[in-house]
């Protein structure tokens, strides 16, 4: 295996390419050779670096990517989190860009877009694990059209974790048929494509993190030795106020913004604890997905201290869609021996993306209950519409405000309020252990005016 040639090294942030006027308009570039961990490498990434530059825009802003594919198999892109049309050359799932070919998406985010932390990878079917797990991935954040809640931070950072797995000479590990079946977990887990860089940070000098779980399958279960986490963002939304906590959960394609408020000097750790993702049981031989601890990155604070500001007392919190409930579904997550190994489906079909599974009228607001037969968490992920969770069987409390990710329990339930008021047109649902998704666990939702 290759081991990392950057540890402890400043933690970088990705290049940052800012909207102006109304519009950004950027190329990216998805091929193979980027460094990771210090080391140049077969990995994949936009533009050379993995991950990708850190695309910045403004509500009411035109978002104009090129995307140009430069690997060996076909590619996309899905603007994770994004509340913009699923339709056309926007975030529409359904694409397919050949390898050596050129694709125009726009993206028009609407003017009452929340500004928050979102982020971009490819979404082309049956390949999106190996290509994220390559290193295709980057930021997206929306800035606020004014000003931002005074969170008055001296430092605003980009978190994205990834994970993969390389041999000796750099290329990517072929990972085996039970590690997709259980959800891959890279050997080396990498903060902004670093191997435990340091944070550098000023006793009282207060940060805003934005973390983003950009894995294939790896719960990030995350503190900061001698510190609280302040939540104030939940999938690009913010919460109505900062909460203290010990740790923050991150299922895969989940964001938080956390305020980290440095004390005394020293070396923090940031870990993420072992998560217990569940077993196969006697499936697969008693094979269990849990992972970590792993030490992400490490605060290091020295200097003169300064006083820190006081926090608001409250945020500008998204309120959960009005209206009456219209309608409601019990949708499945199943996985199981099939005919030719593990099956994986939703509600006993396997992913085709030309028929319909939810049809729903523009304007209706519906209540989801998502179960979980199963003996793994999967993570639910819906496009375009965010959900509000009202209840869950393992009990955790809700946000209360919108997100686009959250996990559902092994052998247990989540239930969603989703307001399907925003945009017609056809888009996806699926597990984000995105093995899962490659292998089937993924359906589509058709929302017609």
């Amino acid at each position: 295996r290759q081991r990392p040639a950057d540890t402890g090294a400043e933690l970088r942030q990705p290049q940052v390419l800012d909207s102006a006027g109304g519009r950004l308009q950027v190329e990216l570039t998805a091929a193979a050779g980027v460094r990771l961990a210090g080391r140049d490498t077969q990995g994949l990434g936009f533009n050379g670096t993995a991950p990708g530059p850190t695309l910045r825009v403004h509500p009411g802003d035109e978002l104009a990517v090129r995307l140009t594919n430069r690997l060996d198999e076909p590619t996309n892109l899905h603007t994770h989190g994004l509340r913009v049309s699923p339709e056309g050359n926007s975030d529409n799932p359904f694409l397919r860009v050949d390898p050596g070919t050129s694709f125009d998406y726009l993206y028009r985010i609407p003017e009452d877009h929340p500004a928050g932390t979102f982020w971009y990878h490819p979404h082309h079917h049956g390949m999106v694990a190996d290509q994220i797990f390559g290193g295709l991935a980057g930021a997206l954040l929306v800035a606020p059209a004014g000003a931002d809640p005074d969170l008055a931070v001296v430092e605003d950072r980009v978190l994205l974790v990834t994970d993969t797995t390389l041999d000796g000479d750099g290329g990517l590990v072929e990972v085996s048929a039970m590690d997709r079946a259980m959800g891959r977990q890279g050997e080396l887990v990498l903060v902004n494509g670093q191997h435990q860089p340091v944070i550098p940070a000023v006793p009282g000098g207060t940060q805003r993190w934005r973390v983003v779980n950009g894995c294939v399958s790896r719960v990030l279960s995350i503190r900061l030795d001698g510190h609280q986490l302040v939540r104030v963002a939940q999938d690009g939304t913010f919460l109505p106020a900062p909460v203290d906590a010990d740790r923050v959960m991150l299922a895969p394609g989940n964001r938080a913004d956390v305020i980290v408020r440095p004390t005394g000097t020293g070396r923090y750790p940031l870990i993420a604890d072992a998560v217990d993702r569940g077993g196969m049981g006697a499936m697969m031989g008693g094979a269990a997905a849990s992972s970590g601890p792993v030490t992400l990155a490490t605060m290091v604070t020295a200097g003169a201290p300064v006083t820190a500001p006081p926090l608001p007392t409250a945020l500008l919190a998204e309120a959960p869609a009005p209206g009456p409930v219209t309608g409601r579904r019990q949708i499945t997550f199943q996985m199981g021996m099939g005919a030719g190994g593990m099956a994986f489906t939703i509600d006993g079909r396997a992913f085709d993306p030309k028929r319909d599974d939810q049809t729903i009228a523009l304007g209706s607001t519906e209540e989801w209950t998502i179960t979980n037969p199963g003996p793994l968490a999967h993570p639910f992920h819906l496009h375009v519409w965010p959900f509000t969770v009202l209840e869950s069987s393992d009990a955790t409390p809700p946000t209360g405000v919108p997100q686009d990710v959250v996990l559902v329990p092994a052998r247990g339930w989540v239930r969603l309020r989703i307001p399907f008021t925003t945009y017609s047109g056809r888009s996806v649902y699926h597990c984000h252990i995105l093995d899962h998704e490659d292998a089937g666990m993924m359906a589509t939702v058709n929302v017609r005016p």
